[in-house]
């Protein structure tokens, strides 16, 4: 004998269920997102929780259970999957756009120590600066800046090539600049 349901599915609206229907018969849908609107749409025609699972090729009813309680304050977007285990995500939306504000930024000689940046040296840079992230890792910066279609080894069309600084102890002698590197370059 199933135990009795004790968060039962509120009344679908209009738009709701629109979105449910079409979101369960779209192939082109994610197939979890799919299961998960047959499954709602059965609880809502009257269907138990384990026959709506079985409706939607699920095994067990207490999963659709979960995605009732989950569905009643969220409506459509509990067909989303969350965050599916694992360490809990650390940075959210603002601090990925921190480190692509600070990727964006060329960077100061003088202040950051390079004249381009690459992950280790962003690290340094965010971890210092007074609204930086003092704990974030270069496999993080590397992770946002791919999620954002950026590479620090795509293209490095920025560098400024052809010019160096002669440095010694008492510090900058001179710049030289190579009249050929356009032409090395190619």
């Amino acid at each position: 004998m199933p135990h009795p349901q004790k968060t039962p599915l509120r009344s679908l609206t209009d738009a709701e269920r629109t979105t449910l229907a079409q979101v369960a018969r779209a192939s082109a849908e994610r197939a979890d997102r799919v299961a998960r609107a047959k499954a709602l749409l059965a609880v809502a025609d009257g269907a138990s929780f384990a026959a709506a699972a079985r409706a939607a090729g699920r095994r067990a009813g207490d999963a659709v259970a979960k995605l009732v309680v989950r569905f009643n304050p969220e409506g459509v977007a509990a067909l989303d999957p969350r965050h599916g285990g694992g360490p809990p995500v650390r940075y959210g939306p603002a601090a990925t756009e921190r480190i692509l504000r600070e990727a964006r930024r060329s960077p100061d000689r003088a202040q950051d120590g390079t004249a381009t940046w690459s992950l280790s040296t962003l690290q340094r840079a965010l971890r210092t600066a007074p609204d930086g992230l003092p704990t974030v890792s270069t496999f993080t910066i590397h992770r946002v800046l791919r999620e954002a279609g950026r590479s620090p080894q795509r293209d490095r069309s920025w560098c400024e090539t052809g010019v160096v600084q002669r440095k010694r102890k008492s510090g900058t002698v001179e710049v030289v600049v190579d009249p050929d590197a356009t032409t090395k370059r190619g």
